[in-house]
């Protein structure tokens, strides 16, 4: 009951966050209010066993949710633009290499892989593909491979993100 509670007002805060200022009770309108409960309700059912895994509410924590905060407009944004950078040089040089690599993030948590894997999913000319449950390694498609990095079993993550360390921050936050 207690993962259920703690989804749900999480879900419902962020419901309130993300619709403030439309409506006519405070930020928002009665029937906003009546919506997102029903919203974070529902999240709270799909979801509490992945927020709240094991009675461990670890990300309820204010240095967590802090790291997490700082996560998205600094070293994710940094990688991002770096990476649309890379992928309009080369679109317009036609230097590509597509190619699947396999990555060692050195992540435990499902969080944390999941955390890294969107990361790079929404960073352009790469795609998460696929998981190694037994290592958690990440297989990923991206636009060029280095030279070298074809011949490698194993490409660590360091290797891969080398302005921003994206599961160093991402293992801050989630284990």
């Amino acid at each position: 009951m207690i993962p259920f509670l703690v989804t749900t007002g999480m879900a419902f805060l962020l419901y309130l966050i993300l619709t403030a200022g439309s409506g006519s009770i405070g930020f928002w309108s009665l029937s906003e209010l009546a919506m997102g409960a029903v919203l974070a309700m529902i999240t709270g059912l799909v979801t509490r066993k992945f927020l709240c895994r094991s009675e461990s509410y670890r990300l309820l924590s204010p240095i967590r949710l802090l790291l997490l905060l700082v996560y998205v407009p600094v070293p994710f944004f940094i990688e991002l633009m770096k990476a649309n950078l890379d992928v309009a040089y080369r679109v317009i040089t036609l230097n590509i290499r597509p190619g699947i690599i396999r990555v060692h993030s050195g992540l435990k948590t499902d969080l944390g892989i999941f955390m890294l894997a969107n990361s790079i999913t929404l960073t352009p000319g790469t795609l998460s593909v696929g998981i190694d449950e037994e290592t958690n390694d990440l297989f990923i498609h991206t636009i060029n491979i280095a030279e070298g990095d074809e011949k490698k079993e194993i490409i660590e993550s360091t290797e891969l993100f080398r302005l921003v360390n994206l599961p160093a921050w991402i293992r801050r936050i989630a284990e």
